[in-house]
C-alpha cells in the first residue's frame, strides 16, 4: 500500500497562479495526485485545522491567512511520499530552504510559503480526513 499525505497550495500560491507550477513539480518528482479540490476555508475551519498550534503567537495570523482566499487541497500518494514531499517543499522558513525547493523558489514570507504538507503518517491521516470524505479518498 502506498503512503499518503496531504498537500495544500495556500492562498498565496493560488492568488499568484502557481497551482500548475506546484503540481508540475509534484508530478515531475513522481508523486501521484490521488484527489484534489479547491476550497475556501472559513476562519473557524482554519482554526480547526491549525488547532494543534492554538495559543502560539502565530495562530491568529496563520488562520487569518489560510482563510483569506482559496486553497487547493490534494492527497498525494507514493513510496515515502511524506519525506519526499517535505524535501520538495523545503524548510518552513523559505530563507532556510534548499535551492530548487518550492518554498525557496516561490515563498514571500514565513507564512506565505505557498505550500503545506503533513509531517507524519499520523498527521497525514488526520489532515486528509479533515478535508476529504470517504468517497473522495483513493
Amino acid at each position: 500500500m502506498m503512503e499518503k499525505t496531504l498537500s495544500i497550495i495556500k492562498p498565496d500560491g493560488v492568488l499568484r497562479n502557481l497551482v500548475g507550477d506546484v503540481i508540475g513539480r509534484l508530478e515531475k518528482e513522481g508523486l501521484k495526485v490521488g484527489a484534489m479540490k479547491m476550497i475556501q476555508m472559513s476562519k473557524a475551519q482554519a482554526k480547526g485545522f491549525y488547532k494543534v498550534h492554538e495559543g502560539k503567537p502565530f495562530f491568529e495570523s496563520v488562520t487569518d491567512f489560510m482563510s483569506s482566499g482559496p486553497c487547493v487541497v490534494m492527497i498525494l500518494a507514493g513510496e515515502n511520499v511524506i519525506v519526499r514531499y517535505r524535501e520538495l517543499m523545503g524548510a518552513t522558513n523559505y530563507k532556510d530552504a534548499a535551492e530548487g525547493t518550492i518554498r525557496r523558489d516561490f515563498a514571500t514570507d514565513i507564512e506565505k510559503n505557498v505550500v503545506h504538507g503533513s509531517d507524519s503518517p499520523e498527521n497525514a491521516d488526520i489532515e486528509i480526513n479533515y478535508f476529504f470524505n470517504a468517497f473522495e479518498i483513493p
